[in-house]
């Protein structure tokens, strides 16, 4: 009786569009049921930054669902054709440039069709998993996913406390500001990779969690992404709620978007108010206009001058004199009465309740305020990678470096010059590691995006003229340039250059147009989608192997959940009834 009175508790507050789950207690039969284990331990290790992780990851849900039919169509594929399409293209690419003739890029070239194999192998998993559980077993599955990876960005943010012995390390300015602002960048989730990988992975929860009227799930994911400060994210993520606020969202939703714009408002004035005064500092320094001070001449005018050319009598000059002489007594006479340029900065000088001259608190966000003389080893490794190919590096060769824009928008422009210089190159791009990815930085060997064997460095002419001159002229400079955006990293970047014309139109076409389709039964799938498509230009993330595997597991169960009748859960009818 009290199973399916509960039971009816949980129905109820389905029609009410409430998604509420009461957890089953100390039964462990029903744990087992509970959640789907194999898939959240798959998420769990497959997200981890280490390689290592990834392939356990794989070979134990292959070893637990043997299947290989991946169910491949020109139209209708089960998963997105693009996976299968970017191998023809990669070995095309490198069989006309020539690329095996050099040893060193057999490895390159191998570690990149592994990273694409991966891949692949863990989407047809995931579609496997989302086909053969029902919606509600992943959606309790992705609750404890979300609230893992809260816990151990809780436990990153508790172990940076500790260090510093500050409640609020966001404000700490001590270890010469080896925290403070660049706090978030330690909160890393279960990731362990950097806190971008973790924003995003948390943007993919809020948006989830607020089309299943969650409000406790959704608090947890906005407020792990607030603490890792990730500015691009951060503003992508407002955007776009800012945007399903108005499109497909019940009243419900709607609060629910509210509260995470609060959330997000008020972490960033009450925990980390120096990333706002760094984000006014930044829009101040660009729009402000440099003032001249224009210093006025007096002309002194000739008592006998007249602009009508007429005669001046003798009498009106000597009225003239005198007028100007009375006038000028009074100027002066004013001019000692009031106070002098010292006493008027006395006086304006704030002072405090007791009387004591006020002095503010320095502007800590000034390059002297920054440890920025340290010579960390990465740093180092760059430094040392210039000295090594400078005759190659241009950009890093200008004294004084001013660049004139980000890194991001001069890398996209380095692409589109190769490119439309080099015809032939532009159907099918360079072959992969050859110009914009990551594996072709960390084949550089200079400890970007990784360690590379020294003996096995490659590095490719037009990749070392473009992209790698260009990210090395920003990130071995002060910490001033070592910004996102000034990094070339993007994944339509990647796949212009790399595979060419046909690689960016499959990844339009087979990828991203594999979910767009659906666009108008879509939920949370919709701004998910856009997440990703806005997130491809901040980073290379096929080869990070992390996120794209949460996003094609919820894109892959709202289809489920939103194109096949009969297998639709009785929320997702609540909500197509709503928005009609």
């Amino acid at each position: 009786m009290r199973q399916g009175r509960q039971n009816r508790e949980m129905n109820i507050n389905k029609y009410k569009g409430i998604m509420t789950i009461s957890l089953p207690g100390f039964d462990i039969k029903r744990w087992k049921t509970y959640a789907d284990w194999r898939l959240l331990i798959f998420l769990l290790l497959f997200i981890n930054v280490r390689i290592p992780f990834k392939i356990v990851a794989l070979i134990f849900v292959y070893i637990s669902q043997f299947n290989f039919q991946f169910g491949f169509k020109l139209r209708n594929s089960r998963i997105p054709l693009f996976y299968l399409l970017v191998f023809p293209i990669a070995i095309a690419a490198a069989v006309i440039n020539q690329n095996f003739s050099n040893l060193y890029y057999i490895p390159v070239f191998g570690w990149a069709l592994i990273c694409w194999a991966l891949a692949l192998l863990a989407v047809h998993q995931v579609k496997l998993m989302v086909d053969k559980t029902d919606a509600e077993t992943i959606y309790r599955t992705l609750i404890i996913f979300f609230i893992i990876n809260a816990a151990f960005s809780a436990g990153n943010l508790t172990h940076i406390m500790w260090i510093t012995k500050s409640i609020n390390p966001y404000a700490f300015m001590g270890m010469h500001q080896r925290y403070y602002i660049n706090t978030g960048d330690n909160v890393m989730g279960i990731s362990f990779d950097i806190s971008s990988t973790n924003a995003v992975i948390c943007a993919f929860g809020v948006f989830y969690f607020i089309y299943k009227n969650s409000l406790p799930m959704m608090i947890v994911c906005m407020s792990t992404l607030a603490l890792t400060y990730s500015n691009l994210i951060s503003i992508l993520v407002l955007l776009i709620l800012a945007f399903i606020f108005v499109y497909k969202t019940t009243r419900n939703q709607k609060s629910m978007i509210v509260v995470a714009l609060l959330l997000y408002v008020i972490s960033l004035v009450k925990i980390s108010p120096q990333n706002e005064k760094y984000i006014n500092e930044v829009t101040k320094s660009t729009l402000r206009e440099n003032r001249i001070e224009k210093q006025g001449h007096a002309a002194v005018q000739a008592t006998t001058a007249n602009p009508g050319g007429r005669f001046i009598t003798r009498d009106e000059q000597r009225r003239r004199f005198a007028q100007n002489y009375l006038d000028s007594l009074s100027r002066i006479k004013a001019e000692q009465e009031k106070p002098s340029a010292l006493d008027k900065k006395i006086k304006s000088l704030p002072l405090t309740d007791d009387g004591r001259l006020y002095i503010p608190a320095p502007n800590t966000h000034f390059a002297e305020f920054y440890n920025t003389g340290e010579m960390t080893p990465d740093r180092q490794q760059l430094i040392d990678c210039i000295a090594a190919h400078r005759a190659q590096l241009s950009l890093c060769r200008l004294e004084p470096f001013n660049p004139a824009l980000p890194g991001k928008i001069t890398g996209a422009i380095q692409t589109f010059n190769y490119l439309t210089s080099h015809p032939l190159q532009s159907i099918v791009g360079l072959a992969p590691g050859n110009f914009s990815s990551k594996i072709a930085f960390r084949a550089v060997g200079a400890g970007i995006r990784g360690n590379y064997p020294p003996k096995y460095i490659y590095i490719n002419p037009a990749f070392m003229h473009n992209h790698l001159d260009l990210y090395l002229s920003f990130f071995s400079k002060d910490a001033g340039f070592r910004s996102v955006r000034n990094n070339p990293y993007s994944t339509y970047d990647q796949m212009l250059s790399e595979y060419g014309i046909l690689g960016l139109l499959a990844l339009l076409i087979f990828y991203i147009g594999f979910f767009a389709r659906h666009y108008k039964k879509l939920s949370y799938g919709l701004p998910i989608l856009i997440m990703v498509t806005g997130i491809f230009f901040l980073d290379y993330w096929f080869e990070q192997l992390s996120v794209l595997v949460i996003f094609e597991l919820m894109l892959l169960l709202n289809i489920k959940e939103t194109t096949t009748p009969h297998l639709k859960t009785k929320t997702t009818v609540q909500e197509e009834l709503a928005y009609a």
